[in-house]
């Protein structure tokens, strides 16, 4: 067993699905998991949004800045519901927070031939255009997970469930089959310089004196 990979050797002692060599992130998942903690108010969060009507998924990260580690601490992951219907439970996470959000999106959406970028524009939501460069954003996550600096918080099960079958074919192309998730990671963590910090909210703050809006 010691000439196999972590990923194979898990396979095979803990019934975990064998992608062989095909794994695109042979990364064991005991390295990235944690379990769930209450995230720093300064840390800026950001979102990656993958649309589509047979599944729409959404992973959350928090940044820190300071180590340049992202921890993804919320998903949705839903098929089949109108822009409405996914708007809605991203906004509860937050209103405030960016998404990045697959390009394709600017296709038009069945119901209305809007594009669908607008139409979650429309519901509130604040996008950015995802770099879609694949093998540049594989890397890059990649280099994340190999060095500690992607964290997965435990309570994101779809998220796991697509990180063990990601893989690729015996012709080295990525298998476009369950990656929803997988694929918003990657517009967010090539996103990050759109991530945020909660805006401060100056309507309930105590006026001061020299305030130059009080006239004193």
């Amino acid at each position: 067993m010691t000439s196999l990979s972590p990923h194979q050797v898990k396979a095979r002692s803990e019934g975990v699905p064998s992608l062989g060599a095909g794994a695109i992130f042979p990364v064991p998942e005991e390295d990235i998991v944690i379990d769930p903690f209450q995230l720093p108010e300064w840390w800026p969060r950001i979102y990656g949004l993958d649309v589509g009507w047979k599944k729409t998924a959404a992973i959350w990260g928090a940044w820190d800045r300071d180590t340049d580690t992202l921890y993804l601490n919320s998903e949705h992951y839903r098929g089949m519901a109108e822009p409405s219907v996914h708007a809605k439970s991203i906004r509860m996470r937050g209103e405030w927070i960016p998404g990045v959000i697959d390009t394709a999106a600017h296709g038009s959406s069945q119901a209305d031939g809007k594009q669908l970028m607008t139409l979650y524009q429309d519901e509130g939501l604040h996008l950015n255009d995802a770099n879609k460069a694949v093998e540049a954003g594989l890397l890059a996550m990649l280099d994340r997970l190999s060095t500690g600096r992607l964290k997965v918080f435990s309570t994101l099960q779809h998220w796991l469930a697509e990180y063990r079958l990601y893989r690729r074919n015996e012709k080295g192309h990525i298998v476009k089959e369950n990656d929803h998730l997988m694929d918003a990671t990657r517009y967010l963590n090539m996103g990050l310089h759109h991530a945020i910090t909660r805006p401060v909210d100056r309507s309930n703050m105590p006026t001061m004196p020299g305030d130059m809006t009080t006239g004193y």
